[in-house]
């Protein structure tokens, strides 16, 4: 299941461009989140060498005028993290992915006044930008990389007096959706808007055929871990970033 779930984040957050060499992806998209700006070193057998593939990532990133950044998952080659730590790279944000099972037993939001899309619209995407404090270029980036998925997609505003106070995106495939940018705006925290619009998420999910749920959150982020622990979320697999040092090449 672990591997299914690291293959179905990939596809849901996509990036600009992806290179594959020797079973490694290396994601591109103007250095607009980790998620998409990283090398996912999977589907390496056998493991070859180690120093030479990284060397050719660091190229690469160099060229773009991209940190060079690495997903650490489980399905990493053996000895990769001790010797990009020999690196000087540093760890960054220790993440878990987490699974919910079976969407049946949520319960339904009691909180009705929600937009759901097919399709991204600017005032979602403008929404998203006013919370998560994106910039022109994040704004832009973001714009092109929800563009022209084949997948499933639903974004989502949660309204409150008619004002919105939560947004965030779901993709649907083989069964599963993945949450992504589930966000509160700044003034309306911790008043029960983002588990009801997760619920939201959760309802019309299993109303479009899917059955499991998955999402990928920072392991020190409480608040959100809490509400998710609440939904019966479990914890799957753990992944972080190691970062290369800018001054290495800058």
């Amino acid at each position: 299941m672990s591997l299914l779930v690291e293959e179905l984040s990939l596809n849901a957050w996509p990036a600009l461009r992806t290179i594959v060499h020797e079973g490694w992806l290396l994601r591109f998209a103007e250095g607009y989140t980790k998620r998409s700006n990283s090398i996912s070193p999977i589907y390496t057998q056998p493991q070859g060498d180690i120093e030479q593939r990284v060397r050719y990532c660091e190229e690469m990133y160099e060229a773009a005028k991209l940190t060079t950044i690495f997903k650490m998952t489980p399905f990493i080659p053996d000895g990769l993290d001790q010797y990009l730590c020999q690196r000087g790279y540093t760890k960054r944000e220790p993440s878990s992915v987490k699974v919910l099972d079976n969407l049946q037993p949520i319960r339904e939001p009691r909180q009705q006044e929600v937009i759901i899309e097919d399709r991204f619209s600017e005032q979602w995407l403008k929404t998203l930008a006013v919370m998560n404090g994106l910039s022109a270029k994040e704004f832009d980036v973001s714009r092109r990389l929800l563009s022209g998925s084949p997948l499933q997609q639903g974004f989502f505003t949660l309204l409150h007096n008619c004002k919105p106070v939560a947004c965030g995106l779901a993709i649907i495939e083989q069964g599963y959706v993945g949450v992504y940018d589930l966000v509160t705006a700044k003034e309306a925290r911790n008043q029960g808007h983002g588990e009801q619009l997760l619920l939201h998420i959760l309802k019309w999910a299993r109303e479009s055929g899917a059955t499991k749920s998955y999402l990928l959150v920072v392991q020190n982020n409480a608040a959100a871990n809490r509400l998710y622990d609440k939904l019966n979320y479990q914890h799957l697999y753990t992944y972080w970033y190691r970062c290369r040092n800018d001054s290495a090449y800058l």
